[in-house]
């Protein structure tokens, strides 16, 4: 548990809050042990019983890489007063858990769009907005910054550029990817965006002052309940059917492949984030297919 304090506290990353969990999750199990008899046999409990409580062997993984990151610094970067790391040998090999539990996505309908959005609070709202409509990761509206953002003179428009690497003064991880990517703004977007403008001088989507480090918790889940929208162990509930319902509005709409690639910043060698005008007309004619489509034009009052 020492260990576990040192890296919640000292840790500068967006989702340190995710590790938090973990870490209480884990401290049953084993936050009594001495770093050195951390491994998979001692970990084995732990598994059984986030298995026994119907947690996703995703969410199981995710635990286990916080024991891994907490491990390796214990191991490479933490001293003791003489000089000596706090774990004395290599870091153990973890395996982790992949039982069959993957839960498929939930694309919105445009009308499950609307309850749900209406059934979240404003904050939480305005932020699936925006997702929605730009098809970005929880992680990256939770961390958009004002910043970021870059005029494109020759289209008359601003865009959201993200850094690919990690920035430690102020938490960003850096993307999936690690290559910068840009964020193109349809109007419903754009609304979005201006009516966070001038709240707070670094984040674009902000509660009581604070920065929001995630947008699956209660709120989210309470919403998703109150849409009536599935909640079955077959199908996901999370933040993450937003960048779903984008991919698949692009793909009614008529948008290309390429395009839709280039959208979802999924970059296979041929498609890079330095756009020309042109290239950046293309990305946003797309995006702008999606307001088009039956059911936009009531989404922007949430917004508002």
């Amino acid at each position: 548990m020492d260990a576990a304090t040192q890296y919640l506290e000292t840790a500068t990353k967006a989702s340190i809050g995710r590790d938090a969990d973990s870490l209480a999750a884990l401290r049953p199990h084993i936050g009594h042990l001495p770093l050195d008899q951390i491994h998979q046999g001692t970990l084995e409990d732990f598994i059984a019983a986030r298995r026994g409580e119907g947690i996703k062997s995703g969410t199981v993984r995710r635990d286990l890489a916080v024991v891994r990151m907490v491990l390796t610094k214990a191991a490479r970067v933490w001293r003791d007063p003489d000089g000596k790391p706090w774990l004395p040998q290599a870091v153990p090999l973890l395996e982790t858990p992949d039982w069959d539990d993957a839960a498929e996505p939930h694309p919105l309908k445009w009308e499950e769009q609307r309850a749900l959005f209406q059934a979240l609070p404003k904050h939480l709202a305005e932020m699936a907005l925006f997702a929605v409509n730009t098809g970005q990761r929880e992680q990256v509206v939770c961390s958009l910054r004002w910043d970021w953002e870059e005029r494109i003179p020759e289209l008359g428009t601003k865009v959201f550029v993200v850094p690919g690497r990690p920035v430690a003064r102020y938490g960003w991880e850096g993307t999936k990817s690690k290559e910068d990517g840009v964020i193109v703004l349809n109007r419903t977007a754009r609304a979005v965006v201006e009516a966070r403008r001038g709240l707070d001088p670094e984040w674009v989507f902000t509660y009581r002052g604070h920065r929001i480090d995630r947008m699956n918790n209660s709120g989210w889940r309470k919403a998703w309940a109150a849409a009536g929208l599935p909640r079955d162990d077959r199908t996901r509930a999370g933040v993450h059917n937003l960048r779903h319902t984008f991919a698949r509005r692009l793909r009614l709409a008529g948008v290309p492949l390429e395009t839709r690639k280039a959208l979802m910043d999924h970059a296979d060698g041929d498609i890079t984030v330095h756009y020309s005008p042109a290239e950046l007309r293309e990305l946003l004619d797309a995006v702008e297919r999606i307001v088009e489509m039956d059911g936009a034009p009531t989404l922007l009052r949430v917004a508002r």
